[in-house]
């Protein structure tokens, strides 16, 4: 029995496997992936630093949509909103007073620079430039206060850390807003000390105003004696003047005729011890002539 060569050989071998559906497959994958890569979308409040095959473009991407290469460009956001930075800083007083400080620096990255933060330090700038230069001019401005006038003098404290950090971290593009102390820590035995001169302060203040509050009294009473006393002096003084003008209004208003009348009036009949010069009574002639008509008439 024969047999065909040409069944063998044409029906029965297997076809070569044929790849035209992968690559449209592949050839969609690809652009699809290109097309999502081929814009970007920067948020409110951010930059856009552009990174082509690693190297930074000096033009950043303002907020909202760009198109960029695919696969060639990307796009690193940096934050330009006011971000806080709050850290533990401790430091040294001018009078060698160990001085644990809470503080808080309000700061923004400002947009124009965020192409050079990028490129000189990074996305996590807070932790490689801000943190050592806070803890820098804290310790410099602590150092210049004694501890009591870190507590009394903070905002001033506060105003020199905030100039401090301006002139080291506005030439990075790092503009702060606010600086705060949250709070300044000592020692047990300085917070001792402080407590028992406060209590020494209150007590001296205490007793000078006693001693004000006695001067203002004894000052206050001796002035009532005074105002008395020229009362006093000054009704005398009235009563004086008016017992002078009664005395000046009734002598105006003596004359002898009504002296001599007074006289008569008031004479019991004895006839006078004492005479004149001549020998005669101490009464006048008018009155005399006024007496004898009495007699006469009697």
């Amino acid at each position: 029995m024969g047999v065909n060569v040409r069944e063998i050989n044409g029906n029965n071998m297997p076809k070569k496997p044929s790849f035209k559906g992968v690559k449209w497959i592949i050839a969609g994958a690809v652009a699809i992936l290109a097309a999502a890569n081929a814009f970007t979308i920067v948020p409110a409040g951010n930059t856009g630093v552009v990174l082509t095959l690693g190297e930074v473009s000096a033009n950043p991407l303002s907020e909202g949509f760009h198109i960029k290469a695919p696969f060639v460009q990307t796009v690193e956001k940096m934050s330009n909103k006011i971000q806080v930075y709050e850290t533990p800083a401790p430091a040294v007083s001018k009078d060698l007073q160990t001085v644990s400080s809470s503080i808080a620096v309000n700061y923004r990255l400002v947009s124009d620079k965020s192409p050079d933060m990028y490129k000189n330090v990074g996305i996590d700038y807070q932790t490689i430039l801000i943190a050592p230069v806070v803890q820098e001019c804290m310790k410099s401005a602590t150092a210049k206060y004694n501890a009591e006038q870190l507590i009394t003098e903070r905002e001033s404290v506060s105003n020199e850390v905030k100039t401090a950090l301006d002139s080291k971290l506005n030439n990075y593009g790092i503009y702060i807003e606010k600086f705060n102390i949250v709070n300044f820590d000592f020692s047990p035995e300085f917070n001792t000390a402080i407590e028992a001169k406060q209590v020494a302060e209150q007590n001296l203040l205490k007793t000078k105003t006693e001693q004000e509050q006695a001067k203002v009294v004894a000052k206050t009473e001796a002035e009532k004696k005074v105002i008395a006393a020229d009362a006093e002096a000054e009704a005398i003084l009235k009563q004086a003047q008016a017992q002078a003008d009664a005395n000046k209004l009734l002598e105006e208003s003596l004359s002898n005729k009504v002296i001599a009348y007074e006289q008569i009036q008031k004479w019991d009949g004895v006839m006078p011890k004492v005479t004149g010069k001549d020998g005669g009574l101490l009464i006048d002639v008018n009155i005399d002539e006024a007496s004898a008509a009495s007699g006469k008439t009697n």
